[in-house]
Order: structure tokens, then sequence, then C-alpha cells
């Protein structure tokens, strides 16, 4: 949807970033002022479909099976990630822009399943 999102960033992707925003999106523009952070190829802001494309495009240049890729996938990756590493599910929440705690729980059933296989694998007695 049309929603805010509060979009946390490690050093290395600020680096990236900085480094997209002084030689990346000027080459892009090629002189267009817009206020767009990733513009399309026509300096105009990206469709999802565009977004999409882009993703299967990078994944094959990665060597990646993009038939097994798409924003939804990355998405589900961030958030299960984070739940595996112990983040609050309050946290996950908010940082997938869900609305009901429920949407968000969906997520929790991959967690659980890594919590039993760290408790059979680390656990003495397991």
């Amino acid at each position: 949807g049309n929603k805010e999102r509060l979009v946390p960033l490690g050093e290395e992707a600020v680096y990236w970033l900085e480094t997209y925003l002084e030689h990346g999106r000027p080459w892009l523009l090629n002189g267009v002022s817009i206020d767009v952070l990733f513009p399309s190829q026509r300096a105009q802001q990206m469709t999802r479909q565009t977004f999409w494309h882009r993703i299967k495009h990078y994944a094959v240049l990665a060597g990646i099976d993009s038939e097994k890729l798409s924003p939804h996938v990355l998405r589900h990756a961030f958030a299960t990630h984070l739940l595996n590493h112990g983040a609050d599910l309050r946290v996950v929440q908010m940082l997938l822009g869900h609305s009901d705690l429920s949407t968000t729980q969906i997520y929790t059933h991959v967690a659980t399943e890594r919590l039993r296989q760290l408790h059979q694998q680390h656990h003495p007695r397991a």
C-alpha cells in the first residue's frame, strides 16, 4: 500500500546509498529533476512491475534462480531473519508496516521451527 515505512540502514548500506546518490542517480536522471530515490530509466517514479523486473534481473546476474525470487520472498526473508535473531514481534510488525499483529504472526512459524532446530542441536538433553 501507500504506507510510510521506517527503513533502518547499516553502515555498509549507507555507504552504497551515498555512492549511488553521488554517482548512479545523477547518471540515471541525466539532468532531470525528480523527487524519487530510485527512478526508472525514463527518470520517472518506478512502478511495482519495474521494481519486480529489476529484482529478477539482478537475481540472474547474481546466479540466483529468479523463479524463486520476488519482492515478497525478500520481505518474508527479512521478517524471518529478524525473528530468528531475536527481534521483538512488534518491531517486525512496525518494520513491515502491518496494522494488525496477527498478520505479522504468520512469520513466527518459521522462527518457531528454527528454535526447535537450535534446541535439538545445542541442548544436551534434547
